[in-house]
């Protein structure tokens, strides 16, 4: 992300990531392998480079402990800062800062330079990943179809009542669905819009989806990175046991392996919501078009 401040980024937030780099994290990160287990939009499947039966890696991962130290930090500065600013905060959750005050501008950099930390990190498992699939399958490539983050501001035009209007959008559990004609389109995919990646859970399917034009006028050019959760971890851990999961999913073909098993129930694929619901509706709304689905094979938490 340009206009990143690595001077915004504390001390404690950088001895907190410094030996994070190339680890996935908990909750609900992982890396999966998958395969692509059909096409439903042929054109731009083959512009994605993507093929029937073909395996893919999926990694879901962030900035790690420092984005949260990082987030931590400066929410801490605009909850002081509010009444400065002459902000009645409703709820300290909603702590926020005009974004042309020192504040609202040095969280913006502080939170660019935890995005580069954390595209650095997933670049670092990506080789990892490449290494070993090498060793174990020499001549194989994995190329990368696209890195994206979320939870993330970005500064972007959008038409407000007709008039365009340079906006702070905030993706929290969203992902960006720029359409095949939209200026801010990547250029390495000509005629289609940008690869939206809907990961789902463990035990159910995920997707590949090309991002809308319709996407602009209906959500800012945003739209879903996952099925969401249909139950709180709490929830999930008191009615999933992690054997239970884990038997299902072998019984589904899956393999898991992870860090820590008693952290698995609260991401049992029953804890979210039906990911073929989700995307369909995606679908027809015009946010992004399906363009293939994937099954997993192996699941690796950390």
């Amino acid at each position: 992300m340009a206009d990143a401040d690595p001077g915004g980024v504390s001390a404690r937030a950088r001895e907190r990531g410094r030996d994070a780099v190339g680890s996935l994290g908990s909750g609900n990160h992982y890396l999966e392998v998958q395969y692509v287990d059909a096409i439903l939009d042929a054109e731009a499947a083959t512009a994605y480079g993507l093929a029937p039966e073909q395996v893919v890696v999926a990694i879901h991962c962030g900035s790690r402990g420092l984005g949260h130290q990082t987030a931590t930090d400066w929410i801490a500065r605009m909850r002081a800062k509010a009444s400065h600013d002459g902000l009645t905060l409703p709820d300290p959750e909603l702590a926020c800062a005009p974004l042309d005050s020192a504040t609202g501008r040095g969280y913006l950099g502080a939170m660019r330079a935890a995005g580069n930390c954390a595209l650095a990190g997933r670049q670092v498992i990506t080789q990892l990943v490449r290494d070993v699939f090498t060793e174990l399958f020499p001549g194989s490539r994995l190329a990368l179809l696209c890195d994206v983050s979320h939870n993330t501001c970005r500064i972007e035009t959008h038409a407000v009542a007709g008039t365009p209007k340079r906006l702070a959008v905030h993706r929290k559990g969203a992902t960006r669905a720029v359409g095949p004609h939209h200026p801010d389109r990547p250029p390495l995919y000509p005629g289609f819009g940008q690869p939206v990646l809907v990961g789902g859970s463990m035990g159910t399917a995920s997707y590949i989806l090309s991002g809308g034009d319709a996407a602009v006028d209906r959500s800012f050019a945003s739209t879903c990175h996952g099925a969401g959760r249909a139950m709180s971890r709490k929830q999930a851990l008191k009615r999933f046991r992690s054997r239970e999961v884990l038997d299902a999913l072998a019984r589904d073909g899956v393999v898991l392996r992870a860090h820590d098993f008693r952290g698995v129930g609260e991401e049992a694929p029953q804890a979210y919501k039906d990911i073929e619901e989700v995307v369909w509706t995606t679908h027809a709304l015009g946010l992004a078009t399906h363009t293939a689905r994937l099954r997993p094979m192996a699941c690796i938490k950390g």
